[in-house]
């Protein structure tokens, strides 16, 4: 049986080779009793003549699977759904203009379609833009192609169009309106498309009120969406994912899982969407046994591959501290999006573990993959938490070369960064060149003088900050009040305090707790007592420690053990307080105190903290311990060390013995004083360098008194700088003198 399919004859002189090569594997199957009426007269051989295939009308004409077409709209319906790339829609524009059909609603509604699945979005609105009268469906299609490619204002603009050429929506529009208002979180368009709902009759569909939820909950509006919700009739999976993502989005994670409660009671079965919120509600909570069984579920979904839920679940255990488990979640993925890395390198860099969030973004970018502004600073952190000063250089030298370079939180986190390795000045540097500085770019140089003690360039910095209109916050104050207390400038500390009221800051107990250490510092301990007295809030831990940590310098007991029993209620697992009030004790000779501290805090199995010193040389951190011999070069550095000890007392210097916390006889404490860590770096340091190099350490507890004495004389006596962060501070130590005035 031969089948005869015609179409004009102005058709038969185009060369159509791929178009019909293409439609011949993909026609639609029709019913075996077409009408043919439409057609002229012309053999469907003819055309496939024009195929490179070697097919032939019978192939396609059986009784009962006929490729055949009631009309013309249908076949080229056909031609253009079956479209793969832009030359398949070039051929068939041509075409539909030559047959005439340039104005048919149906075919350009259908092209604009498929123009916008295969991203030629700009062609679908070429397209539009010849229709001379589109229907709502046309509108709807560009409408749509726009939103799905997240040009939210585009969308915005032809819905605005379409409403004043006098065409209403109907329901398939608005949910696409509703996403461009979300993308572009613009709240108050929103609402102008809210009235519309009502004014079209709307409001009962649940497709544009699931639309409404999303909005009004990625624009911070929640209890809006919660409204919204609760008119809902008829719930349904996208619903809930709507509500739960909100809450979960917006800082609110009980009530995400409150939501998440009520539809599993409401026997919904929750999609991957729903999931990835849930997770990132579980670990804002930092409830890892819940978060573990909604990775059960996951797993029982089959979903353990979703991206995203990869992401969420690396990014809750990095949260609640096992990276360990994050990175095997990590490995899985054979090639992890821009989220998984983000998720990785910052759970790495908030955990303490900057060496491996350095070494993973180094992986990173050697597969030529590019970070975005979140990679870049969880780095960042990560190179300020190494304390490199080399490393922080190589970051910044990599952020110069990148789009990030003028990017205003990313030079942020380099101000901190800089400060936080050791050179204030490089800080500067970037503070300087850093254009419309916002209140928390000032805030963090401020910040970086206050850790190094530059009290007086914090206090014209914060008078610059006045003069160019910035407002401060409660952080600047912080930056200020550290400034003044590593200082000494305790006048100056004391009116940046009352002065917060004047902006209508409120004081937190990093504020009070500043202005204890301050005082305390300063001798003013009763001073300190009753202003702790007279807080307005109850004071916490970090105001109790610094009022003990000022009692031990000058030896304080009775105010120092009061202080120490307010930290034993509210903090008593916690050794810090326990050394604290041992070292105070060992201050003043009262050893027999001393051995009980001891004893409690084996009875309680707290361990003091080890204390160790690093130093870094030729991009290398070496670490040591009090009286370290593991070093390959233990044997140079300790006979660097005793000529250091050597010419100290050619010098005059006489260690300080009081700061051996140990009852031991002169020449014991002499001996454990010089072994201290810092020290065994500093002899390091100076025989792998050579001279006038910058020695640069990190040392995890406060600096003894005899070390800083020490260190100043060794500073002058080698003629080199020497810049030591401890616990608290950076000391730069040069021609005998040190940056903190020796009030520390």
């Amino acid at each position: 049986m031969a089948l005869c399919l015609s179409l004009p004859n102005r058709v038969l002189n185009s060369s159509l080779p791929s178009l019909y090569n293409l439609l011949a594997k993909t026609l639609p199957l029709f019913p075996a009793t077409p009408s043919f009426e439409k057609f002229p007269s012309c053999s469907f051989k003819f055309l496939l003549h024009f195929s490179s295939l070697p097919l032939h009308v019978d192939n396609y004409c059986h009784e009962n699977n006929l490729h055949c077409f009631p009309n013309i709209d249908s076949f080229y319906s056909s031609v253009i759904e079956s479209s793969a790339h832009k030359k398949h829609l070039n051929q068939i524009h041509s075409q539909l203009a030559t047959l005439g059909l340039g104005q048919s609603g149906f075919l350009i509604t259908k092209f604009v379609n498929v123009c916008t699945n295969l991203g030629e979005i700009h062609y679908a609105r070429n397209m539009f833009d010849e229709f001379l009268d589109p229907d709502i469906y046309l509108w709807n299609a560009i409408i749509r192609g726009y939103s799905r490619h997240n040009l939210f204002e585009q969308a915005l603009y032809m819905y605005l169009k379409m409403q004043s050429a006098g065409v209403s929506p109907d329901r398939f529009t608005i949910p696409y309106v509703l996403k461009a208002c979300s993308g572009k979180t613009d709240i108050e368009m929103g609402r102008i498309v809210h009235g519309h709902i009502f004014r079209y009759g709307f409001e009962s569909d649940v497709f544009v009120q699931n639309g409404l939820v999303a909005l009004y909950a990625k624009c911070s509006q929640i209890e809006r969406a919660r409204i919204v919700f609760d008119g809902l009739n008829d719930r349904t999976i996208v619903s809930w994912t709507s509500i739960i993502s909100g809450y979960a989005q917006n800082g609110q994670p009980v009530e995400a899982l409150k939501f998440f409660y009520q539809m599993r009671q409401c026997n919904v079965k929750p999609d991957w969407i729903a999931l990835v919120s849930v997770l990132r509600a579980y670990t804002d909570v930092e409830d890892l046994k819940q978060g573990k069984s909604v990775q059960s579920c996951v797993i029982k979904m089959g979903l353990d591959f979703e991206p995203d839920l990869l992401v969420s679940l690396t990014a809750m255990y990095s949260k609640c501290g096992l990276v360990s488990v994050a990175r095997l979640l990590f490995d899985q993925m054979e090639i992890p999006n821009l989220i998984l890395w983000n998720a990785m390198i910052s759970g790495y860099a908030k955990n303490g573990y900057a060496d491996e969030a350095v070494n993973l973004f180094r992986k990173m970018i050697s597969k030529n993959l590019t970070p975005d502004s979140i990679t870049i600073r969880a780095t960042i952190l990560a190179c300020a938490h190494v304390g490199s000063l080399e490393l922080a250089r190589w970051i910044d030298g990599y952020i110069s070369k990148s789009e990030y370079g003028s990017d205003v939180f990313v030079n942020t986190a380099l101000i901190d960064m800089y400060a936080k390795c050791g050179s204030v000045d490089l800080a500067r540097k970037v503070f300087d060149r850093t254009t419309d500085k916002d209140v928390i770019v000032w805030s963090a140089m401020i910040v970086g003088y206050g850790l190094h003690g530059r009290g007086r360039e914090a206090i014209d910095l914060f008078n610059s900050m006045k003069q160019a209109g910035v407002h401060p916050n409660d952080v600047t104050f912080v930056g200020l009040l550290t400034a003044c207390n590593h200082s000494g400038l305790v006048e100056e500390g004391w009116g940046f305090f009352q002065y917060m009221t004047d902006y209508g800051i409120k004081a937190r107990h990093q504020h009070y707790a500043c202005v204890v250490d301050l005082l305390g510092r300063a001798g003013y301990l009763n001073k300190a007592h009753d202003f702790i007295l007279d807080m307005p809030i109850e004071p916490g831990v970090t105001v109790w420690g610094a009022l003990l940590s000022a009692c031990k310098i000058y030896r304080h007991v009775p105010l120092g053990e009061y202080a120490a029993k307010k930290l034993f209620a509210l903090d008593p697992l916690n050794t810090g307080h326990y050394v604290q009030l041992s070292n105070l004790y060992a201050s003043a000779r009262m050893w027999d105190r001393v051995q009980k501290i001891r004893i409690i805090m084996r009875e309680n199995g707290l361990n003091k903290d080890f204390g160790y010193s690093l130093i870094e040389i030729n991009g290398k951190l070496q670490a040591f311990r009090v009286g370290d011999k593991s070093h390959p070069r233990s044997k140079e550095i300790f006979e660097e060390l005793e000529n250091l000890e050597r010419r100290l007392k050619e010098v005059g210097f006489v260690p300080d013995t009081e700061s051996v916390l140990h009852d031991l006889n002169y020449e014991d404490k002499e001996e454990m004083l010089c072994n201290h860590s810092e020290r065994l770096a500093i002899a390091y340091g100076l025989i792998s360098t050579p001279p006038g190099t910058t020695l640069r350490i990190t040392k995890n507890l406060r600096a003894c008194v005899n070390c800083h004495s020490a260190t100043k004389m060794i500073s002058k006596l080698v003629q080199r700088e020497i810049v030591v962060r401890d616990a608290n501070r950076f000391h730069h130590f040069k021609d005998g003198f040190c940056s903190c005035g020796d009030y520390w």
